[in-house]
């Protein structure tokens, strides 16, 4: 399990425990956490899970696949270098501490 921090784009934070095998978007979306719309349900099939990931997270995480560089063109204001769909980030003890902070919309 690993605590992770959401942040919303007005600053408020939520941190809760996502179980192992869980992706970063299901931990928001079960969690009702504002930001993350996941409306594919986690198909990376949209880009309405769009994240940004915290500069000391962005090398811990594994790299994006094709499909997530893909997706993310049709994501809200994405940076290069931070932008992750979080359905395509699972959770394992090693994301404890893991801090995402959420766009201003999701498109």
């Amino acid at each position: 399990m690993a605590k992770i921090t959401y942040i919303e784009h007005n600053g408020t934070e939520h941190v809760i425990e996502v179980a192992n095998g869980l992706t970063v978007m299901e931990g928001a979306r079960d969690n009702a956490v504002p930001g993350i719309d996941a409306d594919c349900g986690g198909a990376c099939a949209c880009s309405t899970c769009h994240a940004y990931i915290h500069p000391d997270w962005v090398d811990r995480l594994p790299a994006k696949q094709a499909m997530e560089e893909d997706m993310l063109d049709f994501a809200y204001q994405t940076d290069p270098a931070r932008s992750r769909l979080t359905c395509q980030v699972k959770v394992t003890d090693a994301l404890d501490g893991l801090i995402v902070q959420l766009p201003e919309k999701q498109i």
